[in-house]
């Protein structure tokens, strides 16, 4: 049996993920200059749709899962952010609202017509991962909010000076959720670490945090590809 590597090497392994998080993608970079189109713009907010609004039920099924009452405590709140207390509140309403913002009608991104296969696939494999492995793999999974506080606060500063027209009510999720990325970041980061009590649970953590960059540069990457064939 491999030996538990002590909590600072532990965590500096999953930490050192971060080069595959997808900040360096190519259509995010051109998403920060300003060269994309408001057609681009409006492929990318309805294919992360797909992926705002299964995020609840990837936290659901962690809940699911999960046997430790303090956990489910902690987790059911990340529900609550995204699907808010009622309708018309929560993180995939102010999601909606960018891309109203962008030109979309609402209509048309809750029935998912602009939702492309490879994003579908990708999404949904990240949901089953969820359903299906252990509940600390399937948190060690989301530990990509590690990486994502200045990618979003970047974002939101070059996105309201390359593309002045978004009205600033659009950019209300990103606003709500700086507040709060950083330190589920680092309460997710203590949960893995304090969970992982072998040196294979520890593996699998890394894993599944590579498992879901890799659903993160999939969805780009099919946005991308569509987006530079203009098939929408």
């Amino acid at each position: 049996m491999r030996a538990l590597l002590p909590a600072e090497e532990f965590e500096a392994e999953l930490r050192a993920l971060a080069p595959r998080y997808w900040h360096d993608h190519p259509f995010h970079l051109r998403l920060h200059d300003g060269s994309l189109s408001e057609r681009e713009l409006r492929s990318w907010a309805a294919n992360r749709w797909y992926y705002q609004r299964c995020i609840p039920q990837k936290d659901a099924a962690i809940l699911a899962n999960c046997p430790v009452a303090d956990v489910r405590r902690e987790w059911r709140e990340r529900i609550v952010w995204h699907d808010g207390t009622r309708a018309g509140e929560g993180g995939a309403e102010n999601w909606l609202r960018l891309a109203e913002s962008l030109g979309l009608s609402r209509e048309e991104v809750l029935d998912e017509r602009h939702v492309l296969p490879g994003t579908r696939f990708a999404v949904d494999a990240y949901v089953t991962f969820a359903r299906t492995r252990p509940w600390v793999e399937a948190v060690a999974s989301g530990l990509t909010e590690m990486f994502s506080h200045g990618l979003m606060a970047r974002r939101l500063s070059d996105m309201r000076l390359r593309y002045p027209w978004i009205a600033e009510e659009g950019f209300t999720y990103f606003t709500t959720r700086l507040d709060v990325v950083a330190g589920e970041g680092k309460s997710t980061v203590d949960l893995v670490v304090r969970n992982c009590a072998t040196r294979e649970q520890q593996e699998a953590a890394v894993a599944a945090l590579s498992f879901k960059c890799d659903v993160l540069r999939s969805i780009l990457d099919t946005v991308d590809y569509y987006a530079r064939r203009e098939r929408w």
